[in-house]
């Protein structure tokens, strides 16, 4: 779909033209969605935007063929007012100015907002009790480095955590302006803030740790050396990249697809379509971050409330970095930015929030005929690489997802950045974590991420199966005992879809579109491949379990609703649980031959190492699609040798 659209905004000014329906709102209908609001009357001055983002049209208008009407755009917005302790949802026509709805939702806690967190910071350096603690605990009475990491408060069964908007920061000192802060924890403070009031509630004391005595820079401009034995290495196409961009529309080689963000979600994929010989095949209409939650499993006083949820209390598209060439990404780039607002309703850009780039990959295919020596085929892989980094306080999450020419796609998140630190008595060895450094301790600790994959295979109606392999019997038909088979199981409602790996049985699941055959008249589908993956090793009672009900099964199917869109629901920050997957497939829907989405949990246990110190190298876990019967033979089959130097061809 490449129609163009203009939209007029409310402010009086020409938005930029819209090509793709599924294109993330642009800076000035942010500002329209805002202007809007404040006509109405629903913005007060205690009053936060929590999110503005693109409210998509519905499949049926997006799936049309070219030409056809473009759907007006509407926003979805999330707001927060301090005063009334009181979060509210608004839709809006941006197209015609008008607002669809308005409502308030009771009891939730939303996102925190960036602005919160820097004045969050702001009222414990501030706060008068703070400083007494600080030179009671450290003997230094300047907090001017001191540097305070907002963490969420969770929910523990307290009347304030479902009263209050709170936050329980980390506390850390820095040995001078540019130090790496993380590690000289103070362990033994944790001020509880009311984000309402922007005041410290208490400071909690556990005690009294001496802070770790070493260095941990990780600056380049802070090391002693650097290596000097690498010699530069460059990536040219000086015919330009193979890619072609319309807005956030993108076509590659035979993909076609759209970017988005939004401010909770970070990068999102959209409308991914393959041509196969002339004919455009749709594959996956909806691919996204839903929620991920990092538990530590330290019982300490100090550390046992430690989890985070990334995505829905702190905001992945909103902790997104600005990504830089040549160092976040390599080669010929294509940018693109994000429009968003900060809390007080002021649109703002990150600009090359999301690279796109080819790469090299290696071996596509090969072989060589034995009886042609001189004349091996072979064809060197190029996938495109999608991507974006976001920053949440100590951590970094790379989000990649790589398309192939096979018809293959990849996701896979690159965790990075600085190790959760905590100051360790002298003398004594950790028993829920490892030491990196003198009297400096990481906890062990696990990162669930939940993703939302909206498969619209050939078509809305599709099924998932389960694929197990297993042993033929020993029996006549199998005398030499070597016989094994793959064994499919469709999921036709949700509860049995709910299911966990399985080493024993090889086990994957297969999308499959039954009303669509293949050339062995067998139903076309794609494979999903799991990645590397854990379990969670908290009780099933432990308070952040029951909030992040996601991590119970790796794999739930549900039928499409456009108001499920989160694996732990809509509004995690300080819940008391039981909201999401786990919520809404008790009810058992019928999930076969008909429009479904598949959600994948994957676990990355982390027992840290001396190595991940002082910043950690990274590390890698993701899944992988890959076309099973979904086309007539390798759809790579095509692609021309690459020229060897001196001008002769790779397959001569």
């Amino acid at each position: 779909m490449s129609t163009l659209i203009n939209i007029t905004p409310l402010n009086g000014t020409l938005a930029r033209d819209v090509r793709h329906p599924l294109e993330p709102l642009s800076a000035e209908e942010v500002r329209a969605a805002v202007d809007l609001l404040k006509r109405e009357g629903k913005v007060t001055p205690t009053t936060r935007f929590v999110s503005v983002a693109l409210q998509e049209p519905e499949k049926s208008l997006v799936h049309q063929p070219d030409g056809d009407t473009v759907p007006p755009r509407e926003a979805r917005v999330v707001l927060f007012d301090n005063a009334a302790n009181a979060c509210y949802e608004a839709s809006l026509s941006i197209t015609g100015g008008t607002l669809l709805s308005w409502k308030h939702v009771p009891g939730v806690q939303p996102t925190m907002t960036i602005d919160e967190q820097v004045e969050c910071e702001q009222a414990v350096l501030n706060s008068p009790e703070f400083k007494a603690k600080l030179k009671e605990h450290t003997g230094v009475d300047d907090t001017s480095l001191v540097m305070v990491d907002i963490w969420s408060a969770g929910n523990y069964g307290e009347p304030e955590d479902s009263t209050r908007r709170l936050a329980r920061p980390l506390c850390f000192l820095r040995a001078d302006p540019t130090d790496n802060g993380y590690v000289r924890p103070i362990e033994g403070l944790r001020p509880v803030v009311d984000l309402n009031t922007m005041t410290v509630v208490r400071i909690e004391d556990h005690g009294r740790w001496p802070l770790p005595p070493g260095e941990g820079n990780y600056a380049a401009g802070r090391m002693d050396r650097s290596r000097t034995d690498i010699t530069p290495l460059e990536i040219a196409q000086p015919e330009g990249p193979s890619f072609a961009v319309d807005g956030y529309q993108v076509s590659w080689q035979k993909w076609k697809f759209v970017i988005g963000f939004n401010a909770r979600e970070g990068l999102t994929l959209h409308h991914l379509r393959y041509n196969d010989d002339g004919r455009e095949r749709s594959v996956l209409y909806r691919g996204s971050l839903t929620e991920m939650v990092v538990p530590y499993g330290d019982p300490g006083p100090t550390q046992r409330r430690k989890n985070a949820f990334d995505v829905g209390e702190y905001g992945m598209g909103m902790c997104a970095n600005s990504l830089v060439l040549g160092c976040d990404c390599l080669g010929l780039i294509r940018y693109f930015d994000a429009h968003l607002c900060d809390s007080r309703g002021e649109p703002f850009t990150i600009k090359n929030a999301v690279c796109m780039h080819e790469e090299d990959y290696g071996i596509l295919w090969k072989h060589t005929d034995r009886r042609l020596p001189d004349a091996p085929e072979v064809r060197r892989s190029r996938r495109l690489v999608v991507s974006s980094v976001s920053t949440v306080e100590n951590y970094e999450y790379g989000f990649f997802w790589y398309l192939y020419q096979d018809g293959t796609i990849q996701f896979e998140v690159k965790l990075t950045g600085v190790l959760s630190l905590a100051a360790y008595h002298p003398g004594v060895t950790p028993t829920h974590g490892s030491l990196v450094a003198p009297q400096l301790y990481a906890p062990n600790h696990q990162h669930f991420f939940n993703m939302r994959l909206d498969f619209d295979l050939d078509g809305v109606n599709n099924t998932v199966h389960r694929v197990d392999v297993v042993p033929d019997p020993i029996d006549d038909a199998n005398p030499f005992e070597n016989a094994f088979h793959a064994r499919a199981i469709p999921l036709t409602s949700e509860k049995r879809a709910r299911g966990n790996l399985s080493l024993e049985t090889a086990r994957t699941w297969k999308i499959i579109n039954p009303g669509v055959l293949n050339h062995v008249g067998e139903p076309v589908g794609y494979r999903f491949l799991p990645g590397d993956n854990s379990v969670p090793f908290a009780s099933p009672n432990a308070w952040w379990r029951r909030r992040a009900g996601f991590v119970e099964s790796h794999v739930w199917v549900t039928p499409y609703q456009t108001d499920e869109r989160f694996g732990a629901g809509d509004y995690p920050n300080q819940s008391r649980g039981g909201d999401g997957l786990k919520a809404w497939t008790e009810a058992d829907r019928p999930v076969e031959n008909s429009d479904v989405v598949f959600w994948y949990t994957f676990g990355h246990t982390h027992i840290p190492r001396p190595e991940d110190y002082p910043v950690m190298p990274s590390a890698y876990i993701g899944f992988t699609l890959k076309p099973a019967g979904f086309f007539s033979r390798n759809p790579a089959n095509d692609v021309p040798p690459s020229p060897k130097k001196g001008g002769m061809s790779c397959c001569h």
